[in-house]
């Protein structure tokens, strides 16, 4: 009796050393996760912030201040040319920063006050995919080659997303609405605006061209040279109030975007540290067509906030993801997601819903297959 106690407790305790062990191997494996996220934020916050993201709020906020929004609106009429209408929405949606859910006012504000469907869903599809700001920060990431692959992919899908909704939707006509017929006085940006936001455009871009190896203080004291002669020019040639609202605004996209780019920051350093590897060059890795369509079904599916992008896709890439899927993620991510599909869907009616986004999953598959085989190498 003594003896089978005795093996009764030497049982209990060996169990309870085991679920020790595997309490404080499963409590590692989460620190180590939870490290992941916080080493990637720490790295973006000390290497990013102050030479990357500040100028880049300053600029999108700029762009809402000085350019004038009418001008543009006036020439995406349904009457207007579709080479013309579909060129200037491409080209001012550029301008635009915003994501794949927030830049749905714009878009049927834009359609819902004359512009024809086809401007008003490229702005829908060009301003998240690839505004100015997300192809600077691209650039700072992943280098020039994908920038512009980025940014010839996105026109292309543009022009394809508008004659097709065009098209498919012609005989539906909203009435259209003249914002202003006489503009021959009035011009899209002054030109002490203009030269404000080559200013900042200046302090974003130099400090990653001017240097690009050695300590990163060197970075910032570029940036803070330049941004320096851009404040010094922008008390001297504008008025208070002109400078509060352009602050103004630029808190307006600091509030919004920051916060999320953070969290998705912290979450591209998780799944860093828990996605094998394996799976990402079995699924994404090469340039084929089942890689490029995986990769865009991931983007068309997930949110993600406006810059975050850019280093989701810079770990997946040193995880073995192709240079084609990774282009047809970095246009569909930012572009499309779920709460986008739902938006579009309650907005514009879910015909246009369901044919924007089989459209912009057949490109984005098609451009990543076609860049990735014919241009990055």
């Amino acid at each position: 009796m003594f003896i089978l106690l005795k093996k009764i407790n030497l049982v209990a305790k060996t169990d309870i050393t085991l679920k020790s062990q595997i309490f404080k191997k499963e409590t590692k494996m989460i620190m180590e996760v939870f490290k992941g996220g916080i080493f990637a934020l720490k790295d973006y916050i000390a290497t990013h912030v102050l030479t990357c993201l500040i100028p880049a709020f300053l600029l999108a906020g700029g762009m809402v201040s000085f350019i004038n929004k009418e001008i543009i609106i006036n020439y995406l009429g349904e009457k207007v040319s579709k080479i013309k209408s579909f060129s200037l929405a491409s080209i001012s949606s550029f301008l635009v920063a915003a994501c794949s859910c927030t830049v749905i006012p714009v878009a049927s504000g834009l359609y819902y006050t004359g512009a024809g469907i086809g401007p008003a869903f490229i702005v829908l599809w060009v301003a998240p995919s690839s505004n100015i700001l997300s192809l600077i920060y691209t650039g700072n990431i992943l280098g020039g080659e994908i920038v512009i692959s980025r940014l010839i992919g996105a026109l292309a899908m543009a022009f394809i997303v508008g004659w097709v909704m065009s098209f498919t939707f012609r005989k539906e006509k909203i009435e259209e609405i003249k914002l202003e017929k006489n503009l021959n006085n009035k011009r899209i940006i002054e030109k002490n605006s203009l030269t404000l936001l080559l200013l900042i455009l200046i302090s974003l871009l130099a400090p990653n061209y001017i240097v690009q190896k050695g300590p990163y203080i060197k970075k910032v004291s570029v940036w803070l040279f330049f941004t320096i002669i851009m404040i010094i020019y922008a008390v001297n040639k504008f008025e208070k109030e002109e400078i509060k609202n352009w602050l103004r605004e630029t808190l307006f996209f600091v509030k919004i975007i920051f916060p999320l780019l953070l969290i998705g920051v912290f979450i591209v350093g998780i799944i860093g540290k828990i996605l094998p590897s394996n799976w990402i060059e079995k699924y994404l890795g090469g340039n084929g067509i089942r890689s490029s369509f995986f990769a865009t079904l991931i983007g068309a599916t997930t949110y993600f906030a406006t810059l975050t992008e850019a280093p989701f896709v810079d770990t997946l890439m040193k995880l073995g993801m192709g240079k084609g899927p990774a282009l047809a993620l970095l246009l569909t991510g930012p572009g499309l997601s779920l709460p986008n599909w739902i938006a579009i869907s309650k907005v514009f009616g879910i015909k246009k819903a369901i044919v924007y986004i089989i459209t912009i999953i057949f490109c984005g598959t098609i451009v990543g297959w076609f860049f990735g085989n014919f241009v990055l190498k």
